[in-house]
């Protein structure tokens, strides 16, 4: 997995203020939560919750056999 400072996912353009397509797990944390999700095209987030908002810190690229990666922002 690779940090990030996007505010889409790289591999289909989903919004990261947007809902995760699947939320795997949560763990609270003396600042806030980290949450592990799962975008639509199978990139795997790594999700920081606490006072600053909620950002991806780190994502992996899409699960070989998932959706295709599509160029430019999604409109969703």
């Amino acid at each position: 997995m690779t940090s990030t400072h996007a505010t889409a996912c790289p591999h289909c353009g989903w919004p990261d203020g947007g809902e995760p397509f699947q939320v795997l797990s949560r763990h609270t944390t003396a600042t806030g939560r980290t949450e592990w999700t799962r975008c639509g095209c199978g990139s795997l987030q790594v999700r920081v919750v606490d006072g600053c908002g909620t950002r991806v810190v780190s994502r992996s690229g899409p699960a070989s056999g998932s959706a295709p990666a599509r160029s430019g922002t999604a409109s969703r």
